[in-house]
């Protein structure tokens, strides 16, 4: 398999998902700005996301997984299958009662993520509405781990977009229809959310069903209880425990810093909420593309104890990091305001709100390679199944993001809760990059400093570019040309990529030295 072909396919799949987020965002943000109805919305979604990221996207893929393709690589196919429905039929009833515990307990939910909400009543609403997303979720996760062990990675990249493109319907039709009958417009976002997750699991059962996994979920006691004993289920709750530590730190973070922004001013959880939408693009694109292709091929290196292609693949991984995180992170340094004006300032979305989101979109731009490259260091170690190792730096992360909080929200108000989670992420992927090279799980190939200097040169000329095009026009004054702006705004990205590609090409960079096959 090639690596960069198959990343290449995820990070496009990827793209045309965040296009639509980012659609869905604009669309959110014309029809009902930065209010205290957006932050109660916000705060809602944040909850169930919360726990998917806690318990489906985090600690169960990063025990799951790696569990997954090594049991593949030793056991085969069919022990393989069975393990699969053994932990779907124990995260489905798990899920099962989680909801209902969720739905009860969203005001107490909603109170420890957002106290200082202006509308605090609509939040609990919505949560209740939204919570059983998680179950949906959680279950697209599985099928997620499942499809790109047997090396399917289109269907999940692709599947967000159906999450979208339901709330952008929701946002489009649902809110102006509730608004004409004197019902909240705001709620129209919980039912796309709901029904955006419901797609989303659908859309995975044929292509499981393809390969023949498709899970076999127990309902009768004695199945339930089977399942429970498999060896599988007891090694994944096992390595869940150690996980589950280490995604609760961050969500830990995010809890605190959505607390303290519903404090800080009406419409700073939602500014800060815009700013991570256009943060995530590029992580998502790069760290999460290149996270979900090396995680299984990692696994499998790990489990055939081919150390010297583990640590290759791993490098290659790092590189296009670099490569590509770097560019990324300038533009949300110096042309800000340009791309949050083309993206938000129409509608609702008023001059002061660009400015506002702009602070917080810079306080993410300068930790951006951090958080790219620890969706391609953390992976390293799962694969070799020690969680223990991300916990105990995600941990010391933590309380070095709510230190910078003490001393930067006083300062900076919102945007220093985004600086602070940059600057921790710069840290956190320091900490497990010397851990891999202390442990010698990595060893970095010739050239890095040939091509450290090939990038400091591009960069530099790329960073000359974009902040001239940040200071050469009035982004926000261009709001009644708002096609002008957006064209304008193309225009600079793309003669700035293409700029930056010459100038490593003319260098010496050639793109056949990225090609690897796992």
């Amino acid at each position: 398999m090639n690596l960069l072909k198959a990343a290449s396919t995820v990070s496009l799949l990827t793209l045309v998902s965040r296009v639509t987020g980012l659609v869905r965002e604009q669309l959110i943000a014309a029809t009902f700005g930065a209010s205290a109805a957006t932050d109660a919305f916000n705060v809602a979604f944040r909850i169930p996301n919360l726990f998917r990221r806690l318990f489906a996207e985090g600690a169960f893929s990063q025990a799951f997984v790696p569990l997954l393709a090594n049991t593949r690589a030793s056991d085969g196919d069919a022990a393989t299958r069975a393990l699969i429905d053994a932990v779907a039929t124990v995260l489905a009833w798990a899920l099962l009662l989680s909801c209902v515990v969720g739905v009860a307990a969203a005001p107490v939910l909603v109170w420890v993520m957002g106290s200082g909400l202006q509308q605090l009543d609509t939040a609990v609403v919505m949560t209740r509405w939204m919570f059983p997303y998680i179950g949906f979720m959680s279950l697209v996760a599985l099928a997620a781990g499942v499809l790109n062990t047997w090396k399917r990675f289109a269907v999940p990249a692709v599947t967000p977009v159906l999450l979208n493109l339901s709330v952008i319907g929701a946002a489009w039709w649902g809110g102006p229809a509730l608004q004409a009958r004197g019902i909240e417009p705001i709620y129209a976002l919980a039912g796309g959310v709901m029904l955006g997750g419901l797609l989303q699991l659908l859309a995975q059962w044929p292509a499981l069903a393809a390969i023949g996994c498709l899970p076999r979920i127990g309902l009768l006691p004695g199945a339930i209880k089977g399942a429970w004993r498999h060896p599988g289920v007891t090694r994944v709750l096992r390595l869940m425990a150690p996980a589950l530590l280490g995604v609760s730190v961050a969500q830990i973070s995010l809890l605190i810093n959505t607390q303290i922004a519903s404090h800080v001013a009406v419409g700073a959880v939602s500014w800060l909420t815009y700013a991570d939408r256009l943060m995530e693009f590029p992580t998502a694109l790069l760290g999460v593309a290149l996270g979900v292709v090396l995680l299984p091929q990692l696994s499998a290196a790990q489990a055939r104890s081919d150390m010297t292609g583990f640590s290759a693949m791993l490098d290659w991984g790092l590189r296009l990091v670099v490569l590509l995180t770097l560019p990324c992170a300038l533009a949300l340094l110096l042309f800000p305001v340009g791309l949050v004006s083309a993206l938000y300032h129409y509608g609702a979305f008023a001059a002061q709100d660009v400015v506002s989101t702009t602070r917080a979109l810079q306080g993410y731009g300068v930790g951006l390679l951090g958080l790219v490259a620890i969706k391609v260091l953390a992976p390293a170690f799962y694969a070799r199944q020690d969680i223990r190792t991300p916990v105990k730096i995600a941990i010391g992360v933590l309380l070095v993001t709510q230190a910078l909080n003490v001393v930067l929200v006083p300062a900076l108000g919102h945007a220093g809760l985004a600086l602070s989670i940059g600057l921790g992420a710069l840290v956190n992927a320091a900490l497990l990059l010397a851990g891999l090279l202390r442990r010698g799980v990595y060893r970095p190939m010739p050239g890095w400093g040939i091509f450290a200097l090939r990038l400091l040169l591009a960069n530099l000329v790329l960073g000359g570019a974009l902040a001239w095009a940040g200071q050469a026009v009035d982004w926000v004054g261009l709001q009644p040309q708002w096609g002008l702006r957006a064209a304008l705004v193309a225009a600079v990205l793309i003669g700035v990529a293409v700029l930056y590609f010459v100038v490593l090409l003319a260098s010496g960079l050639r793109p056949r030295q990225f090609m690897r096959q796992a």
